[in-house]
């Protein structure tokens, strides 16, 4: 088997140093640090560290977007029973994290959008891409009567996008499950519901 590439090596590395340290807490000294590449090797990669947040959010996306392609968009489950598979392996994620690290989408739209346009503008489409694919589980809910039809798809959608990141903040804040707990009680008790 192929070694992989020092930008392979770089970005997978890169995915766990910004999601723990932060945007402005990882310098390009401990993101190679972290990867075990030597520092110039960064540039040979990277035209700037938000070019290569920008990549870092990508591959974190495509991450996410595995999880909810075996979770919410499992078209062989009720659309509720795809919405609560999705919170499990999230939630079990962040058990295994110990409650510290929350959404890297989150923690970089709380840090970034004042200091980057460029970051600025890719966390907004991250964000609705999350979004529509609540908003596709919740329609298939609503077209079946599983989640209630007075409130639009869409902002059902944003709102639980919201929310979620909203309690993970609090998770990380607290380093405990509850405010996730709170927020699966009160979203599958309301909102999601017929």
């Amino acid at each position: 088997m192929a070694r992989p590439s020092l930008r392979e090596k770089i970005i997978e590395s890169g995915v766990r140093t910004l999601h723990e340290r932060g945007f402005a807490g990882a310098g390009v000294r401990e993101i190679t640090g972290d990867a075990g590449v030597p520092q110039g090797c960064f540039t040979n990669h990277f035209r700037s560290k938000k070019a290569f947040a920008v990549t870092i959010l990508d591959r974190y996306h495509e991450l996410t977007q595995a999880i909810m392609d075996e979770t919410l968009r499992d078209e062989s489950r009720p659309a509720a029973e795809r919405l609560h598979a999705y919170f499990d392996a999230i939630t079990e994620w962040l058990e295994m994290a110990g409650w510290r690290y929350g959404c890297l989408v989150g923690n970089m739209s709380l840090e970034v959008p004042e200091h980057s346009e460029l970051l600025r503008t890719h966390l907004i489409e991250i964000c609705g891409a999350l979004t529509s694919s609540f908003a596709e589980a919740i329609r298939a809910g609503q077209k079946a009567g599983e989640i209630r039809s007075d409130l639009d798809a869409d902002d059902m959608a944003a709102f639980i996008l919201a929310s979620w990141e909203g309690a993970m903040m609090r998770m990380k804040v607290d380093r405990s499950p509850r405010p996730i707990e709170q927020f699966r009680r009160v979203l599958f008790a309301t909102v999601v519901s017929p």
